[in-house]
């Protein structure tokens, strides 16, 4: 997994509420994108995409300078709905390196995480401005994340503080999962085996046959 620790980049404006699992990856693509592998087609492909296939001009992430965003910015619960872990890999995989709303599906953050990709909670009034400078600029500015100080630096420079869970800003920062982050305690377990099997040397007996 690629770490995150400062990335700068294009912030698409999609200022809306609820934008659910299904929206971001509709069931139809579910079973396609896990045969090929091809998530970043799924993404928004309702949307993206018309009847006949062809990307649709109307569609914000299929126009200039839009289509190099790395940050999307929404209203409120997004990623609400069904547990589905292609919703983050489709945004990582499409370019997206985080989403910055005022809140998240419990699920999707934590996906996102492990994906990956950074959720950042801010409170809607500085999402709002962030978008409003993205406009204003028509797509030609950059929002800056940085998660080792865990701040957004908007187009101005005004700067907006965010909190992070420590243990997965942790894995994110140093691109590791679960058993990566495991790991990489090793000489902490392998020193915590040795203290408690001086300490409880029945409970590292081995049966008979065993």
């Amino acid at each position: 997994m690629e770490s995150f620790v400062k990335v700068s980049g294009i912030a698409v404006p999609m200022m809306r509420v609820n934008i659910d699992t299904d929206q971001i990856t509709p069931g139809k693509e579910l079973v396609r994108s896990a045969l090929d592998g091809d998530f970043a087609r799924a993404l928004f492909s309702n949307q993206r995409y018309l009847p006949d296939g062809s990307p649709d001009p109307g569609f914000i992430l299929n126009r200039a300078p839009w289509d190099k965003s790395v940050f999307l910015l929404a209203d409120r619960n997004f990623g609400c709905g069904s547990s589905r872990e292609s919703a983050p890999k489709a945004l990582r995989d499409w370019g997206f390196r985080g989403v910055i709303a005022p809140s998240f599906g419990g699920i999707f953050f934590n996906n996102s995480f492990r994906n990956g990709l950074l959720p950042v909670e801010l409170p809607i009034e500085q999402v709002s401005e962030l978008a409003r400078q993205m406009q204003a600029a028509g797509g030609n500015a950059q929002v800056t994340v940085d998660l080792r100080a865990q701040s957004v630096t908007a187009p101005d420079g005004r700067q907006f503080p965010f909190t992070s869970p420590p243990v997965l800003r942790t894995m994110l920062l140093e691109g590791l999962d679960e058993i990566g982050l495991t790991l990489s305690r090793r000489k902490e377990i392998d020193a915590f085996r040795t203290r408690d099997r001086r300490a409880r040397p029945w409970a590292y007996a081995v049966a008979p046959g065993g």
